[in-house]
């Protein structure tokens, strides 16, 4: 052996195995019920990128995320999920009850990391929130727990109303946890309710007709990917129908709506990074509870108000976090 070719030999032992090698690149798996926002920067698909990015991934170079959006459509998930277990990701991250539904019915073992799911006990996505078993785990929104709050904030706003119409969307199997905690929120603020359902993106507007065809004094939007991919044709509905109306995310009054209360959708994607990565690390989904929001943000567009003619009481405006003017 030459002596050039016994340091070469050399050489090769005492480099580390790992950097002969190239890196794997995971290959995780966004499953969404909305649209992607081409004129407006989506803030929960940027947060759970962004955690990704502290955590150490660079698309493109560790990580490749491959996107699939329903628009809306609940029926399309189950194919969307199917592709995506095809593509045999390592991670499938969900949002929202239909789409979270649809990637457990497409696979018993790709690990799934979701966010914004009402209560996935009652849904039966997992077996509890300390032990979820199977291959789920995530953040949920609690948001069926926060109707009565978000009820309550409206009536506040509102003092005269008596009949408050909910816009929601019985096609969401979360929908009708949350109906039920409105209606018991109603009973206690002796507010009659005026249900309004939409399953169609089509048939918003026949259904605001029919809602102002009943005289409300003010409207509920109940938490929904689809609703909350017309946020801004909603939003401007509620406007010309000058219904003081409170949705459940900060995306509706930055769209012009009027109020909202609810997690911090941005933190809970932040925090669905962290899933992601203990599960590339080697974590079983099994072994990682369910965890609650901690960030909560009360939204009130005052600009709004103004435009439909409503006085928001002080005592509301001191509560909330931010004010827009």
């Amino acid at each position: 052996m030459t002596r050039f070719a016994l340091v070469a030999s050399l050489f090769a032992l005492c480099v580390p195995a790992e950097a002969q090698q190239p890196k794997t690149v995971a290959r995780i798996g966004v499953l969404r019920s909305d649209s992607p926002s081409p004129n407006a920067p989506d803030e929960t698909l940027g947060a759970f990128r962004g955690g990704l990015r502290e955590l150490g991934y660079v698309e493109g170079q560790n990580i490749f995320l491959e996107y699939r959006w329903a628009e809306g459509r609940y029926e399309r998930l189950p194919d969307l999920a199917a592709e995506l277990v095809r593509l045999k990701v390592d991670v499938i991250s969900t949002t929202g009850t239909p789409a979270t539904t649809a990637a457990k019915q497409a696979t018993k073992t790709i690990p799934i990391v979701f966010v914004n799911v009402s209560d996935p006990v009652a849904s039966g996505l997992v077996a509890s929130l300390a032990r979820p078993g199977g291959n789920i785990t995530g953040l949920t929104n609690i948001s069926s727990d926060l109707s009565g709050k978000q009820l309550e904030l409206l009536k506040e706003s509102v003092p005269g109303a008596t009949r408050v119409a909910v816009l929601w969307n019985s096609a969401n199997p979360a929908a009708a946890l949350q109906l039920k905690e409105t209606e018991a929120a109603a009973r206690s603020l002796k507010v009659q309710l005026q249900l309004q359902e939409v399953r169609d993106p089509k048939d918003l507007d026949s259904a605001f007709s029919a809602m102002t065809g009943g005289r409300p004094n003010a409207l509920f939007v109940l938490a929904d990917p689809m609703l909350s991919t017309y946020r801004s044709r909603i939003a401007d509905l509620a406007v010309r129908g000058r219904l003081p109306t409170i949705y459940w995310l900060k995306s509706f009054t930055d769209a012009g709506g009027l109020m909202s209360y609810g997690p911090s959708n941005a933190d809970l994607n932040r925090r669905a990074a962290t899933y992601v990565d203990k599960i590339l690390k080697g974590a079983k989904p099994a072994d990682l509870p369910v965890e609650q929001p901690t960030k909560f943000e009360f939204v009130i567009n005052l600009k709004t108000a103004k435009q439909i003619g409503l006085t928001i009481p002080q005592s509301v405006l001191y509560r909330a976090d931010k004010v827009i003017k």
